[in-house]
């Protein structure tokens, strides 16, 4: 890989997140433990990331005004949302 192709990648990832760049900490948090896990509940969220189930609440709002995240029902059960990375 040439020193071209390694900056291609880097601004690749960049933008990736640009939408993220100016949320809040938390919501940068939430957004890069989606980036490990592929799926999650809420409460899942709050239990990974150590925040307060209202906080990652709020963070995943922003997150999904932004369109960064995706959220479905779960099948298993309809009460709870999974959310995914969607950048």
């Amino acid at each position: 890989m040439s020193t071209t192709d390694a900056v291609t990648a880097d601004d690749g990832a960049a933008d990736r997140w640009a939408a993220v760049r100016d949320l809040p900490p938390s919501a940068k948090l939430v957004a890069k433990v989606l980036d490990y896990n592929d799926t999650l509940t809420q409460s899942e969220l709050a239990e990974e990331t150590l925040l307060p189930p209202r906080t990652v609440r709020y963070a995943l709002s922003r997150l999904e005004d932004e369109g960064v995240v995706d959220s479905r029902f779960s099948f298993t059960d309809a009460r709870k949302r999974l959310y995914s990375l969607s950048v």
